[in-house]
């Protein structure tokens, strides 16, 4: 079965990290969502403003192509990816029972301390508040706290995945 895993959360949750480190735990491939951006929603979120919903469709388009293609392909995946809205992941999912969500929980708090110390990104700290506005958080997903070390959540979402439970 070709599965495809969507690791979502703020930006600052530890999405690429997890991301990377649960692809090389199950040797699937890795993608970032961020990768899919334009460079026209880049310069826009490095400016300091957040994208609109109409400036994310393409970039939701792209990546929902993506995720059809590494099934179609019957080769897994998981994508780092923010996904805060309901919309997005339906989007994302469309219904097929081969992609999991894995949403990494954190507060503002902890994100905003993580955020202050990261260099050469796009997304800025004063930018969090529309981050955790906009997050809708999933009903259904393998929720693990971002705050956990990294092996303790890869092995948290392994267990959870090998059950196909939601915790």
């Amino acid at each position: 079965m070709c599965l495809v895993i969507i690791v979502m959360g703020v930006s600052g949750s530890g999405k690429s990290t997890v991301a990377q480190a649960l692809a090389l735990a199950l040797n699937l491939r890795y993608f970032d969502a961020d990768n899919f951006h334009s460079d026209v929603n880049k310069a826009k979120m490095a400016s300091g403003h957040a994208l609109t919903d109409a400036d994310r469709q393409p970039w939701l388009d792209s990546l929902a192509n993506g995720i059809e293609q590494w099934q179609s392909e019957d080769q897994g995946a998981v994508l780092a990816c923010s996904a805060l809205k309901e919309s997005y992941r339906t989007k994302l999912i469309n219904h097929s029972q081969r992609v999991k969500l894995v949403y990494l929980k954190a507060s503002y708090e902890e994100i905003h301390k993580r955020l202050e110390q990261r260099k050469n990104h796009f997304m800025k700290a004063d930018m969090l508040k529309s981050q955790f506005a906009t997050l809708e958080e999933p009903a259904e997903a393998i929720v693990v706290q971002a705050c956990l070390d990294l092996e303790t959540i890869v092995e948290k979402v392994k267990a959870a995945l090998e059950t196909n439970e939601h915790t």
